[in-house]
């Protein structure tokens, strides 16, 4: 299957975001363009007054008139300074606040993907996004942006003041212009595709990185790691070609560049020297010209030269703004206070969903939970049972159909949606952390007598107190290391601490083993109780101690009733029950088998 990367906006799209970025900080952004500007007309002011300094010097002027022009030169020259100094600083301030809101905004919403996407897209391409895209945009905001913004201001006032010296002097300067344009012209088709190539090859370069690392036991167990790191070596190798193949396209670039100024330049000398000889204009104003253009020699450069940086921070700047467009599931575009469920309950109507656009997952699944009410889902690998799960808490948005919690549309609950529901899988992370913090994320203000009445209640309080710090100790990464059902634990600690009105548990005792499987059932019937639950059933003890067990078979419902129900009624469950509990030999081929 072709790998689907994260969306990557449009360059119209992302030049419109930026625009509305800054707009939205217009007192900065205002402050900067007007300390910039000053900044580049004082650089100019030297070149200006040295002109009539050459005049004044043939003209054999007094001393004392030529000292007041000097020191106009030295007061300019430090009046740049500063103004330089000043606006580079306002420049990267302004950029590194608009980087930073980008940043938090792209956390968020990488947070808020449903999982199917970013496991389709690979976690190397969300992560080249979050590591080496924001890189080359801080790099960019931080030195080229500031320095980019400074050379424009100053070519565009010089040229200005060629033409205030002599308007022919400033046409001669301007007609370096088309070689330039020629240089651009060449350069800009071809390389905005080479680098949106480039940072796709990073993104599958990481994404080789990242999953051979993760995979690495097993890896060594089948002795594949020569398959891994030649994946790896094709991967960095393109990305190494593609980076050969746009310096080679720079290098011509700036050749291009050395061509245009050596045509300005000797157009203004020549200029200059006819305009002198007719006693059009004068040598120091020739001369100021000539200091002019070849000043231009830098910001021109610089301008064409960060092209190259601002190409590929524009092609980072895209696949960021790409992410954070992605509508996000489970929050309302409405613009109103999120509505308010009139009680507990969960429906699921009409619900479909397919993961290709070909086979369907889910088929037509119409549920409704009462509030307070256990319902059990049973069925064999593939059924949709985690499917249907994420879609009842909105981490999957469904192909058809629509989700309600007391009687309001999932969508509508907006920001309050997990206030309202939560979900627990088996695949539960442990935060790196205080194990008291780390029940603490589903209530950061709660006491620890909270912390203590949380664990207590899924049975974990005692293996908690017996760490070598109790609920100080360091958990996650590089910390004490927790069992399967220990972590778990903590998980269904989290739910109870934020108490929802709704519980999805997507075989969430599934980990535990056959030694604390009951253990973890006890600790998931107390964040059931009294809650509006949802259960994926890993082991039919589960099922049996529902209020309700619905059977799912390739994605829809086949059978619904209570566990005496569904046993006496002799069906798909009622076999399911016989091979679970070994009232019969073996499980016959037509069977399907329990999730284990």
């Amino acid at each position: 299957m072709t790998q689907q990367l994260l969306p990557i906006a449009r360059t119209v799209a992302t030049a419109r975001w930026l625009v509305r970025e800054v707009l939205l900080r217009w007192r900065h952004s205002l402050l900067t363009v007007v300390v910039s500007t000053l900044a580049a007309a004082a650089a100019i002011v030297p070149i200006w007054v040295l002109g009539i300094l050459v005049d004044r010097v043939r003209d054999g002027a007094p001393a004392s008139g030529i000292g007041g022009l000097v020191a106009v030169m030295v007061a300019a020259a430090l009046a740049a300074g500063v103004l330089s100094g000043i606006g580079y600083r306002l420049i990267a301030s302004l950029g590194e606040t608009v980087l930073a809101d980008l940043r938090e905004r792209f956390v968020d919403r990488a947070l808020r993907l449903p999982l199917h996407q970013v496991e389709a897209a690979g976690r190397g391409d969300l992560l080249a996004r979050a590591g080496d895209d924001v890189a080359v945009i801080s790099r960019a905001v931080s030195n080229v942006v500031p320095t980019l913004m400074t050379a424009m201001l100053t070519t565009v006032l010089s040229i200005a003041a060629m033409v205030g010296l002599d308007w022919r002097l400033g046409l001669a300067g301007l007609a370096a212009l088309p070689m330039y344009v020629l240089a651009l012209r060449f350069y800009l088709p071809r390389s905005g595709p080479l680098y949106a190539e480039e940072r796709v090859a990073m993104g599958e370069r990481t994404q080789a990185l990242v999953s051979s690392i993760d995979a690495a036991k097993t890896i060594r167990a089948y002795r594949y790691e020569e398959p891994r790191l030649a994946l790896i070596d094709t991967a960095s190798a393109r990305a190494r070609d593609i980076g050969i193949t746009v310096f080679r396209l720079v290098t011509r670039f700036a050749a291009r560049g050395n061509r245009a100024e050596f045509v300005g330049l000797a157009s203004v000398l020549a200029v200059g020297f006819a305009l002198v000889s007719n006693d059009t204009v004068t040598v120091g104003q020739t001369t100021a010209a000539a200091l002019l253009f070849h000043r231009l020699f830098n910001p021109i450069g610089i301008l064409l030269w960060t092209f190259d940086d601002i190409q590929s921070a524009g092609a980072s700047l895209a696949r960021l703004v790409g992410v954070v467009q992605i509508p996000a599931i489970g929050t309302s575009s409405q613009t109103t206070t999120p509505s308010e469920p009139t009680d507990a309950s969960l429906e699921l109507r009409s619900i479909k969903h397919t993961y290709d656009g070909e086979s369907f997952a889910l088929r037509g699944v119409n549920l409704h939970i009462s509030p307070g009410e256990r319902v059990a889902i049973v069925g064999a690998t593939g059924a949709g049972k985690s499917t249907l799960a994420a879609i009842a808490t909105g981490t999957l948005a469904p192909t058809c159909g629509d989700i309600r919690v007391g009687g309001v549309v999932l969508s509508d609950l907006g920001g309050q949606l997990r206030g309202h529901i939560a979900i627990v899988t088996q695949d539960v992370h442990v935060f790196a952390g205080s194990l008291a913090d780390d029940v603490r994320l589903a209530a950061p203000e709660a006491p620890d007598s909270d912390i203590r009445a949380a664990l207590a209640a899924v049975g974990a309080l005692v293996w908690a107190d017996a760490l070598p710090d109790g609920l100080g100790t360091r958990v996650g990464e590089g910390g004490h290391p927790l069992t399967a059902a220990q972590a778990q634990q903590l998980a269904l600690a989290r739910v109870l601490l934020a108490d929802p009105a709704i519980v999805v548990l997507d075989e969430a005792t599934a980990e535990a083993g056959s030694a604390g499987a009951r253990d973890l059932e006890q600790s998931a019937l107390a964040v059931t109780e009294g809650r509006t639950s949802l259960v994926i059933a890993h082991r039919l003890t589960q099922a049996m101690t529902a209020d309700r067990v619905v059977v799912l078979e390739h994605g829809m419902i086949t059978e619904e009733g209570t566990h005496a129900e569904l046993v006496a009624r002799g069906g798909h469950y009622s076999a399911l029950w016989r091979a679970w509990s070994g009232q019969v030999t073996g499980t016959p081929q037509h069977l399907p088998q329990v999730s284990r």
